[in-house]
């Protein structure tokens, strides 16, 4: 079901009875959409975690269905703001603990939601590590330094591509340096795991990738 964020910014959620954790879900660049939408209520329903998935954008609409206009926003967005969503949604969820796990863009935003101290598990698949130059903006901060604000860096979990051009291997050894876990995969490119239509995508690296999500998540 939709609800309302104190902020005004829309979220999905998915709630069961007898939760056992709960879960934030942070979109990639394209946010909330029926992928989302499987991919959450799988989740509350297989493994007893309400679920929410939260809109990066606080409702903003596109005319066009590309990333063009996406990509132009991204510098206006400010990570108190997008952060303040994120643990918002958490309160939402009325169960402990609460974990999140972010694609793409939101990957970036799940490195960066870790100084909020509010996940005692974060997974972030293909997060940008470093603010990609056309989305560097005055309220955009870098995740590797608020990473260093994290309670627990070994509470992160990073799924990395090696040919992914957003995570390069410079920027992977340092987020490793920091003590977060990173789990590398060879030949994969951006975007590999969440979204079977892409070309990217890589089956079995995808199930290792979510196996190792959910054992995260459970130890």
């Amino acid at each position: 079901m939709e609800i309302e964020l104190s902020s005004g910014t829309p979220a999905d959620l998915y709630p069961v009875v007898g939760a056992k954790r709960g879960l934030v879900i942070a979109p990639d660049l394209m946010g909330r959409r029926k992928l989302f939408d499987d991919m959450a209520s799988g989740l509350a329903s297989s493994q007893a975690w309400n679920v929410v998935v939260v809109d990066p954008f606080r409702g903003r609409t596109f005319s066009t269905a590309t990333t063009d206009e996406r990509h132009q926003v991204v510098p206006s967005l400010d990570d108190d703001e997008i952060v303040g969503d994120l643990v918002d949604a958490a309160n939402r969820l009325e169960v402990e603990p609460v974990a999140i796990v972010g694609f793409c863009m939101g990957g970036m935003y799940a490195f960066k939601a870790s100084a909020s101290h509010r996940f005692d598990r974060i997974v972030s698949f293909y997060g940008m590590i470093r603010i990609p130059e056309k989305w560097r903006g005055p309220g955009q901060r870098e995740p590797l330094r608020l990473i260093e604000h994290a309670a627990d860096p070994g509470a992160i979990l990073a799924i990395i591509g090696t040919l992914d051009p957003y995570t390069p291997a410079d920027d992977v050894d340092e987020l490793e340096a920091r003590g977060v876990e990173v789990v590398r995969y060879e030949g994969a490119e951006h975007a590999f795991v969440h979204d079977p239509t892409r070309a990217s995508h890589r089956s079995a690296d995808a199930a290792d990738a979510w196996s190792r999500f959910h054992r995260h998540l459970v130890t």
